[in-house]
Parts: C-alpha cells; sequence; structure tokens
C-alpha cells in the first residue's frame, strides 16, 4: 500500500512537469484530426441511421408520447445524438489509450528511470512486434468483453462498474507491458506481474473511474450543440492526461517494484531460475589436482564429496 501511495502522488506531480504537457498534445492533435474527419464524413449519416431505427420501434413510441405529454417534445432530437455518442466513446478511449501508450508511455517510463532510478540496468524483455501483438490482443478481449457485457449496462450500478473494470484490466495490462518492455526481462515481467497483479489492477481500475469524467464533457456535447466543437476536443486531451497520470503511476510503481526484487536477489530472475550452486570444498580440491597435472577433467570416481564406506 506504501508503494502504491508513494506511486500515486509521484505521477500527479509530474503531471505538472512541461514535459509531460508537451507530449500529451501529440496524441491530443492526432485524436482531434481523426474525430473531425470521421465527424465531417458519417455524423450526420450515423444520426440518420439512429434516428430511422429509434422511429421505427413501436415501443418507443410510448415513450416519445409521454414526453410530449410532459412538455418535453425536443428531447426525442437529443436522443439520437446520445445514442451515437455512447457507441462511439469505447472506440474513442481505446485509440485514445493505444495512442498514449505508443507515443508516451515509452518516453514517460524514460523520464521516470533518468529522475529515480538511474542504474536500473535495461534488460529489453519486450520487442516492439511483441508489443503490438499484445496490445491488440488486449484490445481485442476488451471490446469482446464489452459486447458480452452490453446487457449488463441496463442495470444501474453495473452501468457505472463494468465499463471501469473492463477499462481498468485493458489500462493495466497495456501499460504494465510498455514501461517494463526496455527495462525487464520476461522472467521478471512475469514474475513482477505475479507478484502485484491486483495492485497493479486496481492502478487500473482506478483510472478508469477517472476516465469517467472526460465521458460526461463528451455527453454533454450532444446537449449543448454549439459547444460542440470546444467540448470534444476538451475530453480527448482529458482523456489524454488521465492516461498520461496512468502512465506516470504505473512507471513509478513497476520501476520501484522491479529495483527491489533485483535488490532481493540479483541472479534469481536474470533468466535462471536458481542462483549458481557453490562448489564443495572437497570436490574443488580434487578437480584442482587434476588440472595441475594437465587433465581435462579428473577421473569421475575422483570428484566426490563423500568418502567411501570402510567394508563396502
Amino acid at each position: 500500500m506504501k508503494l502504491l501511495i508513494d506511486s500515486f502522488w509521484r505521477a500527479g506531480a509530474y503531471c505538472l512537469h512541461p514535459r509531460v504537457i508537451g507530449l500529451s498534445l501529440l496524441p491530443l492533435v492526432l485524436m482531434v484530426a481523426l474525430s473531425w474527419l470521421l465527424g465531417y464524413l458519417y455524423w450526420d449519416d450515423a444520426i440518420a441511421l439512429v434516428r430511422t431505427g429509434l422511429d421505427a420501434s413501436s415501443w418507443l413510441d410510448v415513450v416519445w408520447r409521454w414526453l410530449e405529454g410532459v412538455g418535453l417534445p425536443d428531447l426525442k432530437a437529443v436522443v439520437a445524438p446520445l445514442v451515437v455518442i455512447f457507441l462511439i466513446t469505447p472506440v474513442v478511449v481505446v485509440v485514445c489509450l493505444v495512442l498514449v501508450s505508443w507515443l508516451m508511455t515509452p518516453a514517460l517510463a524514460r523520464m521516470v528511470a533518468q529522475r529515480r532510478f538511474s542504474g536500473l540496468e535495461l534488460k529489453h524483455g519486450g520487442s516492439l512486434l511483441a508489443g503490438l501483438g499484445w496490445t491488440l490482443w488486449s484490445v481485442l478481449l476488451a471490446l469482446g468483453a464489452l459486447l458480452i457485457t452490453l446487457p449488463m449496462w441496463l442495470v444501474p450500478p453495473l452501468a457505472m462498474l463494468l465499463p471501469a473494470l473492463i477499462w481498468g484490466w485493458l489500462t493495466y495490462r497495456i501499460m504494465t507491458f510498455d514501461v517494463l518492455a526496455e527495462f525487464a526481462s520476461t522472467s521478471e515481467r512475469q514474475t513482477l506481474l505475479s507478484r502485484h497483479r491486483l495492485s497493479l489492477l486496481g492502478m487500473g481500475v482506478i483510472t478508469g473511474m477517472m476516465g469517467a469524467a472526460p465521458s460526461l464533457v463528451w455527453a454533454s456535447g450532444a446537449l449543448f450543440v454549439a459547444a460542440f466543437v470546444i467540448l470534444v476536443p476538451l475530453a480527448i486531451w482529458i482523456y489524454t492526461l488521465v492516461f498520461a497520470f496512468a502512465s506516470l503511476w504505473f512507471a513509478h510503481y513497476a520501476l520501484s517494484a522491479l529495483q527491489d526484487m533485483r535488490l532481493e536477489a540479483p541472479q534469481a530472475y536474470d533468466g535462471e531460475i536458481f542462483p549458481e550452486q557453490p562448489v564443495s570444498p572437497h570436490a574443488d580440491a580434487r578437480l584442482s589436482v587434476g588440472v595441475s597435472q594437465g587433465l581435462s577433467s579428473t577421473p569421475k570416481t575422483d570428484v566426490t564429496d563423500v568418502d567411501p564406506r570402510r567394508g563396502s
């Protein structure tokens, strides 16, 4: 718990660093440009498609008549944009997370290492191709979980809990791999994940809950159409900063845990299951005699720690 809290406040302090803010601008520019392009090409068609589906639903006629009866006839026009935003929000979150993990996380991990863990050895246990495969597989699993659990989102408590758990699991998977890819070996990464799985998953879930704030800003853009052009980039930038904070939090936590793990057992995680076993003094003495006589090896019967039993 101490390491968790210490890493949290350090990550928050690092978010104010000009370099972190500068790094967040590149994913922001890419996401805003992509959002505007897709909105320009498909927004009106998507709204029209959703409205057609809503108008074709017979049971929604009761809802529309009730809204007209209570004096809210214009609310029907807002439902279609909200449905479209509800559907594209997971895609925006995933794309933003992937962009931050590729464009920011390695640089932020190196910054944390230079400032706090300058003597940490680089073992390059995760290649670029392996990281790409890990990210794509994790994203597919997360999107599959979203589709499977979508009917459960109609239950109010689960509508808040399930997305946070899914985004938290995805953030934990991607951020941990990207932070440790350059610094830890494969065996070290697996050992660290096994030891700290619950803490790392909890960090991801907390980050996923923090991601609910930009979703509110994003959704309000549908209610206030005049401010939509301003609110959408603002929401995307908040997403970027949230995932940048997650990168720093995972970097501080994982690199500190990696350093502690190496200090407690310097040889145990360097590709060896067990440290090198000491040589018996008796065997070492007999081997020394064999070497002094010019032999490449002593006879097997001479190299033993145990004296033969008398009478055997």
